[in-house]
């Protein structure tokens, strides 16, 4: 008991002052414990692994590999830090960071440096950012301007020490750096001053990046190559001084020249109008948002034909093809193999750039090139609708709407092939009344084509809403293949960042048509081209094709649309024209002569680079279709008298022939009521009257007649035959 007496006694007999220190000592080691762990174990509130992730450009290229585009945030390429050699890592090491691999994300050491030798010189002259607080400071604080911040960079550099490797702070250091001239990260800056992968980098060219850290644009290879020299050299001394490379090394390297390659990246406007279609297909099919491409770090390969684009960009800027009353007429080109899908070429507008108004994606009037898959196709996919079944061509009233013909030429009856041919109006609203409308959508429906339109002004594309070039280039293929359908596309595959593919494209047909209404109709459509609507321009190769224009609305005898939709054996394409604003002010002066000539034009300009083919060719199970018959104008018949057989005097009818042996002549004798026809002639040009008669003279005439019609033309003129 006394001993604890005196025990306290002589705690109270400590001093007062030297309690209060005590105290004060305490609450500086409970505080500070405080702090430490705060420090050491906060920086997981403040770290967001997200930003780990380091934003990268999305490439778009062709076939061949060239990139015709770049999408991005920040134009990086990451690579893994495995794949840069060694000399480039300690380039950085050796001038940010020479105790990297010795520290735990602060190098106090550096720290206590630098500190003392800010107070010698009074102002800051050293900083002593580890490169892992520099990928703290750039991945999570960079917008951080509070007194709090460094603190922020320390717990968060203990952080990504504590989780992660050396080697991976590294690579998102070299990774995530900026370099100047707006790219980001060591392997896009490695292809921009030396055209190389960062992989295949030597010792001066890596140091000189390694140079560029701290001041980027200061230290430009570009803009200032002396004092970029002058760093790299640094940074080679860096090095030696380090250990990691020998003075004779070093002396050797810095006596090298800077080695610049810059591949100065050439302005391509001609493909504006096609990346802007990958873009839409990849958030309309792919769900790869804008947003999601400029940070991905895809590589998008697609199926451009950069001379085909090309050429359709060059000859969209020919003023001679486009007439307007005014400046302004515009136009879209979307061109693809047929065989596949694949869009080959597209052109958005006269004088498109990125984030114009695209449009191929824009909806148009048809006009007359609706014919052949709102009508004719369908209509033949019946047995009694063929290329020669003849329609009423005349003015007429169905159900309250009028069809006329738009030069108001009728010929009372014409086939449907001449009807295509020459573009005739009221038998495509008769026939499209006989077939039926919900009939004929089925067609467009499984074209993939949905309309509201529910009258008969289907006929001749005048559509509520429209279709689009895209829209009527691949309706069109159907005729080109056989009667299938096929989705067009600009991306061929995907690759994801780490370069495993995650999209292939493949083919996937729907069957509109037979093959034989798809050969019927391209054996008309070629006639179209060669004398029908569609003659217009120059190209002597194989092509098929429709014609369509559109009246203006608000000045008579002008126009608002017009196209051409054709095709070759290789390629389908659709051209538009016409103005963005339709009003009184801006109207066509011609209708579909002009788009029909350019696109013979942009064919003639990629046949000389690449042949194209002279013919259709004809599948195997699938029947010619007969060229149309050309009944004479006129036929002039005489009479005769021969001797012989049985009857001694016989009659013989001799006329001028068609040069068309096809042509079936029907002879006919005059009598009362109605004549009688007396023979059939094919091939030939004469006929023998058997049975004269020796008491009464008698009449004949012969009349052309078509057989693949079942139409007679006009009858000759009378001759007499008497004994």
């Amino acid at each position: 008991m006394d001993k604890k007496k005196n025990k306290f006694e002589q705690l109270k007999s400590i001093p007062s002052k030297v309690k209060w220190y005590l105290l004060a000592a305490a609450f500086i080691i409970f505080f500070g414990l405080i702090g430490y762990f705060i420090i050491v174990f906060g920086g997981n509130l403040i770290v967001n692994e997200e930003d780990l992730i380091l934003d990268a450009k999305t490439t778009i290229e062709t076939l061949d590999g060239e990139v015709i585009a770049s999408l991005y945030h920040e134009n990086r390429t990451p690579i893994d830090i495995n794949d840069i050699p060694e000399h480039v890592k300690n380039a950085f090491v050796a001038i940010e960071d020479r105790r990297y691999y010795d520290h735990a994300g602060v190098d106090f050491k550096s720290v206590t440096r630098a500190v003392f030798k800010d107070i010698v010189a009074m102002k800051k002259v050293e900083g002593a950012s580890t490169i892992t607080q520099q990928v703290a400071k750039n991945l999570f604080l960079h917008n951080d301007k509070t007194w709090m911040r460094k603190t922020k960079e320390v717990m968060a550099a203990i952080y990504l020490e504590r989780e992660f490797s050396k080697d991976k702070i590294l690579g998102l250091y070299v990774n995530g750096i900026y370099f100047g001239k707006g790219v980001y990260g060591i392997e896009a800056a490695s292809q921009l001053f030396f055209s190389k992968s960062a992989k295949n980098l030597s010792l001066s060219e890596g140091a000189m990046l390694a140079g560029l850290a701290q001041a980027p644009n200061g230290y430009s290879p570009i803009h200032h190559p002396d004092r970029a020299l002058t760093r790299r050299n640094t940074v080679l001394k860096a090095m030696d001084a380090a250990g990691m490379i020998s003075t004779e090394k070093r002396v050797k390297e810095q006596g090298k020249t800077l080695g610049l390659h810059v591949k100065e990246k050439t302005p391509n406007p001609w493909a504006d109008s096609y990346i802007d279609l990958v873009m839409k297909e990849a958030a309309s099919v792919h769900q790869l948002s804008i947003d999601e491409l400029k940070r991905g770090g895809y590589r998008i390969v697609v199926n451009m034909n950069d001379i085909a684009q090309q050429i359709a960009y060059e000859k969209f800027k020919n003023e001679d093809y486009f007439p307007g009353n005014t400046t302004g007429v515009e136009g879209a080109f979307v061109m693809m193999d047929q065989k596949n899908g694949s869009i080959i070429a597209a052109i958005g507008g006269r004088d498109y750039s990125l984030g114009d108004l695209n449009r191929v994606t824009v909806k148009r009037q048809p006009g007359s090139a609706m014919k052949p898959i709102a009508v004719y196709g369908p209509a033949m996919m019946k047995d009694n609708y063929q290329p020669y079944t003849i329609l009423p061509d005349q003015k007429m009233d169905i159900n309250g709407y009028t069809a006329t013909n738009v030069d108001n030429d009728y010929a009372g009856a014409v086939s449907i092939y001449d009807a295509l041919v020459k573009s005739k109006n009221a038998p495509s609203v008769w026939l499209l009344d006989e077939i039926g409308i919900p009939y004929a959508k089925e067609y467009l429906n499984r074209m993939n084509i949905t309309i509201p339109d529910n009258g008969l002004a289907i006929a001749l594309g005048g559509l509520s809403k429209g279709l689009t070039p895209l829209k009527m280039m691949e309706s069109y293929r159907v005729f080109a293949h056989s009667g299938k359908a096929v989705n067009s596309h600009t991306i061929n595959r995907i690759y994801d960042q780490d370069g495993e593919i995650m999209f292939q494209n493949e083919i996937s047909e729907t069957n509109v048509f037979s093959p034989q209404v798809a050969w019927n109709m391209t054996e008309i459509l070629q006639a179209n081209v060669d004398y029908g609507t569609a003659e217009s321009g120059e190209y002597e190769k194989a092509l098929a094709g429709k014609t369509g224009s559109t009246q203006h609305p608000f000045v008579d005898g002008q126009y608002k649309d017009a196209w051409f939709v054709g095709y070759t054996p290789e390629f389908v394409s659709a051209l538009w024209m016409g103005y963005d604003r339709s009003d009184k002010n801006h109207y066509l002066t011609a209708g579909s002569k002009y788009p029909t000539m350019l696109t013979k034009a942009i064919l003639t300009e990629l046949d000389k680079r690449k042949s194209l083919a002279s013919a259709f060719t004809k599948p195997e199970n699938v029947d010619a279709l007969a060229k149309p018959i050309k009944l004479p104008e006129q036929t002039e018949l005489s009479a005769s008298y021969t001797f012989g057989g049985i009857s001694l005097v016989k009659g013989k009818l001799t006329w001028s022939g068609s040069a068309d042996d096809r042509v079936v002549y029907h002879v006919y004798r005059e009598k009362e009521g109605i004549d009688k026809r007396i023979g059939e002639v094919e091939s030939d040009n004469e006929f023998i009257v058997d049975d004269i008669s020796i008491f009464q003279t008698e009449d004949y005439y012969v009349v052309p007649y078509n057989p693949l019609t079942k139409i007679e033309g006009k009858r000759s003129n009378s001759v007499e035959l008497s004994f």
